[in-house]
């Protein structure tokens, strides 16, 4: 690993014209000496490539149409030539600081394949919500375990990287996954690796109409409960998922119903 290491950051990109400037910034704001940052976009229609083309020297990109995110990412892994990477989608944002505390966790823990930290939660105007997701989320990422993770994904993707050598060792993200492919990768690189843990805040993950999370909540937790099964043949394990499912799923129908009155 270089040192200091190359960190390649990946957006796959799609009609996120009203949030990408603003992700771009949290990435190239990062003032990390070594950045490799791509966005592969998959033929926005909006104003997308306006603002990549404000970018033109300072990142790489392509627009051209994909068989999705899964796919869109994949692209960019098979580009990126950095040490670590990552992916942030087009409408979430990286903290201040995060690239660096990244890099050092890996030049402290070479055994480490992976490392996740913690993650809070935006509307679309880059408030603060869903409080309570968040504080559940951290006290379980304290308390990480392989069992833990098959009955519910407590990681969240944006403050997640990972070194090169996973994707060498495991394959890229599932393309027939649209809602679920972290999740999926989660599970395939935790049964052998566990992942390090950095308990700062690194990135803001953002819900907005617009978002899978938000407008097929219960798709995507209905498709995490059926990746979870691939990995453990556990009735105990898969008893207390779909557990967590049916409350994770009601949580969100309660707070999605809460946001929506808000908005009238």
């Amino acid at each position: 690993m270089r040192n200091p290491p190359r960190i390649t950051v990946i957006t796959p990109s799609y009609n996120q014209g009203g949030f990408i400037g603003d992700t771009i910034e949290s990435v190239l704001g990062q003032d990390y000496p070594d950045l490799e940052y791509l966005v592969i976009d998959g033929g926005s229609k909006d104003e997308t490539l306006d603002v990549l083309k404000k970018y033109e020297g300072r990142l790489a990109w392509v627009s051209e149409r994909d068989r999705g995110q899964s796919d869109a990412i994949n692209k960019g892994i098979r580009k990126a030539t950095g040490d670590i990477i990552a992916y942030l989608n087009s409408d979430d944002l990286y903290e201040p600081g995060a690239l660096k505390k990244a890099a050092q966790y890996f030049q402290a823990n070479p055994e480490r394949l992976w490392l996740t930290g913690r993650c809070g939660i935006i509307d679309a105007n880059g408030r603060e919500t869903r409080g309570c997701i968040t504080a559940y989320k951290n006290f379980l990422l304290r308390r990480y375990g392989y069992n833990i993770l098959l009955v519910t994904n407590f990681i969240s993707q944006p403050a997640t990287f990972i070194r090169r050598e996973a994707f060498g060792e495991l394959g890229l993200f599932d393309e027939s996954q649209h809602r679920v492919m972290d999740y999926e990768f989660w599970l395939r690189l935790g049964r052998k690796y566990p992942p390090g843990f950095i308990d700062d805040r690194l990135a803001l993950f953002r819900v907005h109409p617009g978002s899978k999370t938000s407008s097929s909540f219960h798709l995507t937790f209905r498709e995490e409960l059926q990746v979870a099964r691939k990995y453990t043949d556990s009735a105990v394990l898969n008893g207390l998922h779909y557990l967590s499912y049916l409350g994770i799923r009601a949580a969100y129908t309660v707070l999605d119903a809460a946001a929506r009155r808000k908005a009238f």
